[in-house]
């Protein structure tokens, strides 16, 4: 699995979609996230309910973000686990307090472990797993 620079530089510059499923599909923008050092995605939780329960089940999780611009785009397929406690949770708990002016805060946190980086750039490359 490799996380370039460029897929680094969309994910920390654009909106993330998360897909999960159970019996359906679900899919959320997120603004709350970032991409640590060794490549796990990190995601706030907020508003996560029917993300989290679809996770509870399978683990299972997609995250796409593109830049509308360029198109330059990516699909990264993984597992979650979820927390509530700790030094992630207190980044995001600030964030988003400071964000909502105490009207809100973050619950939790996704910490993905991405297993595939998967093109979505249209071209040549389209699909191509990095």
């Amino acid at each position: 699995m490799n996380m370039t620079e460029n897929v680094k530089t969309i994910l920390k510059e654009q909106m993330w979609y998360l897909a999960t499923y159970d019996q359906e599909p679900n899919a959320v923008p997120v603004a709350f996230k970032d991409v640590t050092d060794d490549g796990k995605l990190l995601v706030g939780d907020v508003f996560l309910e029917t993300t989290l329960n679809n996770i509870k089940k399978n683990g299972k999780i997609a995250v796409s973000a593109s830049n509308g611009t360029t198109l330059e785009g990516y699909q990264i397929k993984g597992t979650a686990e979820y927390v509530t406690e700790g030094p992630i949770v207190d980044t995001f708990k600030k964030m988003v307090e400071d964000m909502f002016k105490g009207a809100a805060t973050a619950k939790g946190a996704l910490i993905i472990t991405p297993e595939k980086v998967i093109v979505t750039t249209p071209g040549a490359d389209n699909k191509k797993e990095l």
